[in-house]
């Protein structure tokens, strides 16, 4: 069974009729990453200088955009080109926006959206300052400083890079087989140390079980390097021009190869999932037999 999907018609211009939009909802919520082959964000002449891996400042591995405090992090831009990306950050978040609105109308009453980013590094050969870093690495996200609290984590990812080189990435098994593995890897949550990390503001919000096994998850798959070595694997090699749209709390994943990738993260409660089943919340709990959004 593939791992992709295709919908008919063209999401940056219109919504798709229901039909189209039901059978990308089942797929999204499957597991399955949306894809759009020829669907991407046009940039302006203007904003070629953007393609210097020099515009990123620091040890991080992206440009993040916060669209509630409107300021931009990890660049070493200022002045009229801070300006540029800044604009160039915002008019990516619009985009995406527009094709979750195009493709899935059903969550537009409930996003929230979160950071957009710029990775203008190249991935292969990078080395991170862990394996917790290490995005080459099988995993499902997880934030360790930003707790969902159960919230899904909706990613839309548009390949911008003008040398045509491929975003290279490898995806995994499902996420109940990866919870059923790992899962007894993880140490019993503690509502008291979740305390703590959030009064010493180690959290920006409190640490719920939920974010605790997720975390976990993350955490245990890529410091296995024999699961790493042996899990089955398919590799997408998405071109640039190309666009994506995938739950990243669910599918498995890990990004091999590429440069110049913008992404928009939204966030959804996953009590309005179409098919609830499917959430990471769910698998979870029905694995552990208990909730794990109360303390």
């Amino acid at each position: 069974m593939s791992l992709l999907y295709v919908p008919e018609g063209t999401p940056t211009k219109q919504a798709l009729d229901s039909s189209e939009q039901a059978k990308s909802i089942f797929a999204l919520e499957h597991g399955k990453i949306v894809y759009l082959p020829e669907e991407s964000l046009s940039l302006h002449t203007e904003e070629a200088f953007l393609f210097s891996p020099q515009i990123k400042a620091g040890k991080a591995k992206n440009i993040s955009y916060s669209p509630h405090a409107g300021k931009i992090k990890h660049t070493a831009l200022t002045g009229v080109e801070l300006n540029s990306l800044t604009l160039l950050l915002q008019r990516y978040a619009d985009y995406a926006s527009s094709l979750i609105a195009n493709l899935f109308p059903l969550y537009v009453p409930h996003l929230t959206r979160g950071r957009t980013s710029f990775r203008p590094i190249e991935i292969a050969g990078r080395i991170p300052a862990s394996y917790k870093k290490d995005d080459t690495r099988v995993h499902v996200d997880a934030f360790p400083a930003s707790p969902t609290q159960g919230q899904r984590i909706l990613r839309v990812f548009c390949n911008i890079n003008p040398d045509k080189r491929p975003r290279v990435w490898e995806v995994g098994e499902s996420f109940e087989q990866v919870a059923t593995q790992f899962l007894p890897k993880v140490a019993s949550y503690s509502s008291f140390q979740a305390q703590m990390l959030k009064i010493f503001k180690l959290t920006h919000s409190y640490r719920t079980a939920y974010d605790h096994y997720m975390l976990g998850l993350h955490d245990a798959m890529k410091k296995d390097v024999g699961y790493q070595t042996s899990v089955k694997k398919k590799q997408f090699d998405f071109p640039a021009g190309s666009t994506w749209i995938v739950y990243t709390d669910q599918v498995s994943h890990a990004a091999l190869k590429g440069q110049h990738l913008l992404e928009q993260t939204f966030y959804l409660p996953p009590q309005i999932m179409l098919h609830a089943a499917q959430t990471p919340l769910y698998v979870l709990e029905k694995l552990l037999g208990r909730h794990l959004l109360v303390s």
